[in-house]
């Protein structure tokens, strides 16, 4: 895809440092910045390991700082933000910048020389590369690079001025082909090496980079680095240098080589994905491709097996994201053996018929209050189900159908949080105060923005689901499934329930603590969008006509109606004024998915339907380069907020328009 800025974008300090970019290792490490090199988030930095994969992420290299000197000028190539403002200004030497896949790529203008840079990381390993070719020149370049490194988890800062920590000295020791950093002797040495050049030690900390998007965020904006060495190298015309940050001692220091093998891996992604489309498809846009090179940077490793990481650059592996994404990220791309990885995974934390929301930091198993989700256990039917409809791996099902069964038999009996079946309709309830149970689960303090206690929509619909899904494996098992249908038409009749006549559509939430919430939320599309679905062939109609109507924008829908007293047209501001905005109406992309799926269920127009996906190609240029964000403001222009690069928003955008395809 041909994501291409030029210095309309580059030398514009808000849109190049609101557009950042992202590679990873599948590990569960990364490295992360701005187009314009200026460090806005304490999440920034070159190498982000995660020493625990793909946990405990840890901040090892934060920046470089270069400066090239041709024909006798300087020419700075970085930026950072201070107290008194930028200082220097080195994006306005960028003359252009773009994706190869997903390296990101910049051209530094140095008088009449062109210096190129590229930034990927080794898979599988916890190194990253900085290649800087000299494209143009009449004569020799002379590139200075001060590292700045760190030793801290990626949520927090560095205050090196503050009481002991002013005295705090990591040990730089010279080896060869550059310099080890280890921190404290217990801290896991980090190496800095190049292929030639030299490098000259330091010591020396610098003090108050400021972190724009944190202040934004409402959070400590003030960050602290070491500043351990300077290294130095002179380019001839048409000659490279290559700067390696690793937690290995001996990386492979070729960087023309390093950089082909990851050309190689990308265009195995590509390949793979190309072999199970259909040999009559036409070639799919740039942009899908694009989507499918970013699906892999999810894709990571558990200490038992493969694992999604739900968003970058904060969140680790959640239960209910890993569930949504998968198809997405692996049957749509042709990676069959990781969705059987991560299914298999999951399944081993199943506990009193519930996945875990999420895992500990410490890579320790979940334990009771990291299972406080009712919906991440039925997604999991959903994605096992598409990948059996897939592979027609028996074996796999076979295997996983007792803990399935267990899964609907704790909640028939009743299980965590008063999840529980009620025998009067057939539905399943699900709540108590004070817990955040569904996907809507912002939480500040103790208070729940959107409890949603009782029978929530998408709960039922995932229900009913399962239920028929259970049936169908039982069948395929050659095991009774008479149970799992009577149960399926107990709450297909209570479903009947949610229908709200008057307004055309259906009930949020039944039975609330206040009575029934008509709420038109974005929940009730997946009672279309599922494969089986409670709702008759007029009702299905009617739901995607009002998310059409009153939820449906660019970037995905709603979560809630703009005509809600309770609606809240922009996200941002601190923690309190972003949870209490996060779904009370801004725009949740991964939305867009099931919307499209319900289209087509209902229209049977799969050239319509891929209408609502095209806007997704602009937005791939916005915030995460070729990737997609977490979210956006619910009011035009849909600015994207959140994360900017979402498991369930890439995976669901590329299902959907694979299944147009199809």
């Amino acid at each position: 895809m041909s994501i291409n800025f030029g210095r309309e974008i580059c030398g514009n300090l808000d849109a190049a440092e609101s557009r950042e970019w992202l590679v990873t290792n599948g590990l569960g490490s990364y490295a992360s910045g701005t187009v314009a090199g200026v460090l806005t988030r304490g999440y920034h930095g070159l190498l982000v390991a995660a020493l625990q994969p793909p946990l405990q992420r840890t901040l090892l290299l934060a920046k470089l700082d270069e400066t090239a000197e041709y024909e006798g000028n300087s020419y700075p190539l970085f930026a950072n933000r201070w107290s008194n403002g930028i200082a220097p200004e080195g994006y306005r030497n960028i003359e252009s910048f773009y994706l190869e896949g997903t390296v990101p790529v910049w051209n530094f203008a140095c008088g009449g020389a062109l210096l190129e840079k590229r930034i990927w990381m080794q898979p599988g390993s916890d190194t990253t590369y900085i290649h800087y070719y000299l494209r143009r020149a009449k004569r020799s370049l002379k590139l200075s690079i001060k590292a700045f490194v760190n030793y801290r988890d990626y949520h927090s800062r560095t205050h090196a001025q503050e009481g002991s920590a002013k005295d705090w000295r990591m040990n730089v020791t010279a080896i060869e082909h550059g310099i080890g950093v280890t921190v404290f002797p217990e801290a896991q040495p980090l190496y800095l090496l190049t292929d030639s050049g030299t490098a000259s030690l330091n010591n020396e900390w610098y003090y108050g980079f400021e972190l724009a998007a944190e202040k934004e965020r409402g959070l400590n904006d003030i960050d602290d680095h070491l500043h351990p060495a300077t290294f130095e190298a002179t380019l001839e015309p048409g000659s490279s240098f290559t700067f390696v940050a690793s937690r290995q001692q001996n990386p492979n220091l070729n960087g023309a080589l390093a950089l082909d093998l990851r050309h190689q891996y990308e265009q195995k992604l590509i390949a793979d994905w190309q072999a199970k489309r259909s040999p009559q498809a036409p070639q799919a846009p740039d942009w899908v491709q694009q989507l499918v090179l970013a699906s892999d940077q999810f894709i990571v490793e558990r200490q038992d097996g493969k694992t999604i990481i739900a968003g970058y650059p904060w969140f680790t592996d959640w239960g209910r994201d890993t569930m949504i994404s998968l198809p997405g990220l692996t049957l749509a791309t042709n990676r069959p053996q990781i969705a059987e990885s991560i299914l298999r995974t999951f399944g081993k934390y199943i506990s009193q018929g519930m996945l875990p929301n999420r895992f500990p930091d410490d890579n320790q198993p979940p334990t009771e209050d990291y299972y406080n989700t009712v919906d991440a256990t039925l997604w999991y039917f959903e994605a096992i189900r598409l990948y059996v409809a897939t592979t027609g791996d028996d074996k796999l099902l076979a295997d996983l159908f007792p803990k399935l069964a267990e899964i609907v038999e704790f909640h028939r009996q009743g299980t965590r949080y008063n999840i529980h079946l009620d025998p009067s309709d057939g539905l399943l309830y699900a709540g108590q105060k004070g817990v955040q149970l569904t996907w809507m689960d912002a939480k500040v303090g103790d208070w729940v923005v959107t409890p949603r206690i009782g029978k929530p929509i998408e709960v039922n619909a995932l229900w009913y689901n399962a239920l028929r899904t259970m049936s169908q494996f039982a069948q395929k098992l050659g095991k009774p499934d008479q149970d799992y249908n009577a149960m399926a038409d107990a709450t297909q009749l209570g479903f009947s329930r949610f229908w709200n006549d008057a307004k055309g559509y259906c009930f949020d939430v039944l039975d609330a603590p206040n009575g029934n919430d008509a709420s038109l939320r974005p929940n009730q599309i997946f009672a279309v969008s599922l494969k089986e679905s409670p709702l008759n062939l007029e009702q299905q109609r009617q739901v995607v006509e009002a998310c059409e109507r009153s939820l449906l924008t660019s970037h995905g829908l709603r979560s809630l109606a703009p005509d809600d007293p309770q609606y809240i047209a922009h996200y941002g501001g601190d923690q309190l004024h972003r949870d209490a905005a996060y779904h009370q109406g801004t725009v949740w992309q991964w939305l867009i998915g099931s919307f499209v799926l319900a289209h087509l269920r209902v229209f049977n127009n799969p050239s319509v339907a891929r209408q609502f996906l095209e806007p997704m190609q602009h937005h791939l240029y916005a915030a995460g380069i070729g990737t997609i964000s977490e979210i956006s403001h619910g009011d035009a222009p849909m600015e994207p907020k959140g994360c900017i690069a979402q498991a369930w928003s890439v995976a669901e955008v590329l299902r959907a328009w694979l299944a147009t395809e199809r």
